[in-house]
């Protein structure tokens, strides 16, 4: 491990915490500079697919994830711990699974899911980009579909 800023190996643990079952999250501190950097630590899972609507299959990124959520949820309240709680739970999920392939849907059905028990709106924004919205009657469909989905 090195400094990010100085790239010295002259590091020190200041704080450790479990953030997740298969996560550790270490506050660190350069002693030559003494700048202080959060690495994380994860057990190294299987390698899992996803196959795109375009018939693509590419590595599952959990950033990549991240930044969707991220992009749906950014004009709205949500905390970042909330977003990372809901993308362990679909990445634990997907884990469990026999199959190494999933299809970008089940995930895109996942996300939304657990969007709409979080803030609706931003699960409205979320599917107009995955559900790729041309009409406004598409936003009238889905917005009555998550309105029965909360009842």
């Amino acid at each position: 491990m090195v400094c990010p800023y100085c790239k010295s190996e002259q590091l020190k643990v200041v704080d450790k915490r479990n953030c997740a079952e298969t996560a550790i999250r270490r506050r660190r501190e350069c002693e030559s500079c003494s700048k202080r950097f959060t690495t994380y630590e994860r057990i190294e899972r299987v390698t899992l697919n996803v196959q795109k609507r375009d018939g693509r299959v590419e590595e599952f990124d959990r950033e990549k994830l991240k930044r969707g959520i991220k992009k749906a949820v950014s004009k709205r309240d949500v905390e970042e711990s909330v977003i990372d709680e809901m993308i362990f739970d679909i990445e634990s999920n997907l884990m469990n699974r026999d199959e190494q392939t999933i299809n970008a849907k089940e995930i895109g059905e996942m996300v939304l899911k657990r969007l709409t028990k979080v803030d609706k709106l931003a699960a409205l924004l979320f599917a107009a980009v995955y559900k790729d919205f041309k009409k406004l009657e598409d936003v009238h469909k889905e917005l009555v579909k998550l309105e029965q989905l909360k009842n």
